[in-house]
């Protein structure tokens, strides 16, 4: 029973001044205001480093300890096609997957390709066109940007941008690359895209990459494809990298 002038309203009534009505406001925004007192390097590779740094979080408050790990930027790409270019016999949508061990995890994955923005001056939909041909010994005709993401934005400068790739088309055999190490192991392999989803949503898919970006194509397919991005699109890409 409600008590005499006590007002019961419900809870969420309180929380309303963190409703985002406007949704132009859900947007990540360049942080250039916070100081940062002091940076080492206290160790290098050739694939990422790692940062000391000491950053005062706001005016008259003491430094803090924050450590970085500074990683080159990466690319991945969802590779699709549908229709009569699709290998299903009701010609439904497919992507393009490779299967790799991952040291770190002691596990094999299964993954789109992808790679690391590594090459100096290279642009991100070349560095994916390339990483596409590299593993796959495929090329696309049209490329559209699907997400991006941070890997881990608590201690890793590590962002990503998703691709998407259609109109698809083998490579002949004298412009593959021969690939290596891991990489020798790829067998690239087309996989129904709704078998995709179910595995991503079954928690049997691990890949951050492959996992938002089946999303996002499982989303942009709902839409009716007609809200992609261009390949070249902005990116709020990590101020610090390799």
């Amino acid at each position: 029973m409600k008590e005499p002038g006590v007002d019961r309203t419900d809870s969420r009534a309180a929380k309303n001044d963190d409703v985002v009505s406007d949704t132009s406001r859900l947007v990540d925004v360049r942080e250039s205001g916070r100081e940062l007192v002091s940076s080492e390097r206290v160790w290098s590779g050739p694939i990422f480093a790692v940062d000391a740094d000491y950053v005062r979080l706001a005016s008259g408050q003491d430094p803090v300890a924050r450590q970085v790990v500074v990683h080159h930027d990466a690319v991945a790409v969802i590779a699709l096609r549908e229709g009569p270019d699709s290998s299903q016999p009701d010609g439904a949508a497919e992507i393009l997957m490779v299967r790799q061990y991952r040291h770190p995890v002691r596990a094999c994955l299964w993954e789109i390709p992808a790679g690391l923005l590594d090459v100096p001056g290279e642009a991100p939909a070349v560095a994916a066109a390339r990483e596409l041909a590299e593993e796959t010994d495929y090329v696309a005709a049209t490329w559209n940007t699907l997400a991006e993401f941070y890997a881990s934005p608590g201690f890793t400068t590590e962002g990503a941008r998703i691709f998407l790739a259609q109109d698809l088309s083998l490579l002949p055999e004298e412009r593959r690359t021969p690939r290596e190490a891991e990489e020798a192991e790829f067998v690239p392999t087309w996989v129904r895209l709704d078998e995709v989803l179910d595995a991503v949503m079954d928690g049997r898919l691990h890949n951050p990459s492959t996992v938002l970006g089946v999303l996002a194509t499982a989303q942009a397919r709902a839409r009716g494809w007609a809200e992609l991005r261009p390949a070249d699109a902005p990116w709020l890409r990590s101020p610090e990298s390799m």
